[in-house]
């Protein structure tokens, strides 16, 4: 058995596991049109088969706004999925549905305000789509070339720093984004954890952001990279194809263990 083997069991045998998911490039594979983006079948069918063990939660953690995420999840209001949106700001729990914290009226203005402004300033760059999102807003440049990729970074840059300095930026795959609120991946997982009483976490993701989460992992958790990149994470898997195949051994030694 190999120590990638060795992990993968003592993850698939814990009490009680919380696989958290990241969206695009680990279950779905990165698209141009961002509203586009679904799970390959593969994913869905090992997704839905995990979901339906025992002392085993599911969860999709993205940077996606909850309705956003909702729909290129294709998430039912029965679906078994927890969601956490827009890095950890919105969650959707099963059998309740929606929850999140009240914002600041001063907040939205500031950040219908700021949408409206960088989607006016780039509405002649080709290939720039503006994402409004509940905390604030990004800047897809996917099919942009790079002289108008950067161009459109600069002045969202340029109007967020005078406007909203605190505001957290993130930067992923052809995306630039800045929000109000502050939680990460990290914080969603320990949330997360602790609600559900996990004793042990598969996280997975593709994307710098999902560093935050994959450096928060303890020893008993298994943290995979999707991709290549430097990554903190304990697995590194070349596509979501190879990732698939991780879950399938994670369900394949977890329904022998429970049963």
């Amino acid at each position: 058995m190999t120590a990638a083997d060795a992990t993968i069991e003592a993850v698939a045998t814990t009490d009680t596991l919380l696989i958290a998911l990241d969206f695009d490039g680990t279950l779905s594979p990165l698209v141009d049109e961002p509203m586009s983006a679904r799970m390959t079948p593969g994913a869905r069918a090992v997704v839905d088969e995990l979901a339906a063990l025992p002392r085993t939660v599911v969860a999709l953690v993205s940077g996606r706004s909850l309705g956003h995420l909702r729909e290129i999840s294709e998430h039912g209001d029965d679906s078994p999925l927890w969601l956490a949106g827009s890095h950890g700001a919105q969650y959707w729990v099963p059998g309740s549905g929606f929850e999140a914290s009240a914002d600041d009226s001063a907040d939205l203005a500031l950040r219908d305000r700021l949408q409206q402004k960088v989607l006016e300033g780039t509405a002649d760059m080709s290939g720039v789509w503006i994402e409004p999102k509940e905390y604030g807003l990004g800047v897809h440049t996917r099919t942009a070339d790079a002289e108008t990729a950067a161009a459109a970074r600069a002045l969202a840059d340029r109007l967020v720093a005078a406007e909203a300095p605190a505001w957290r930026r993130r930067t992923g795959h052809d995306i630039l984004e800045f929000s109000f609120r502050h939680e990460g991946k990290d914080s969603a997982i320990a949330r997360l954890r602790e609600r559900l009483g996990a004793t042990a976490v598969l996280f997975a993701g593709d994307d710098v952001t999902d560093e935050d989460a994959l450096r928060s992992l303890g020893d008993a958790d298994l943290g995979v990279h999707v991709g290549g990149g430097e990554t903190a994470a304990t697995l590194r898997v070349d596509d979501i194809d190879a990732f698939v195949a991780v879950l399938d051994a994670v369900a394949r030694l977890r329904r022998a263990h429970i049963s």
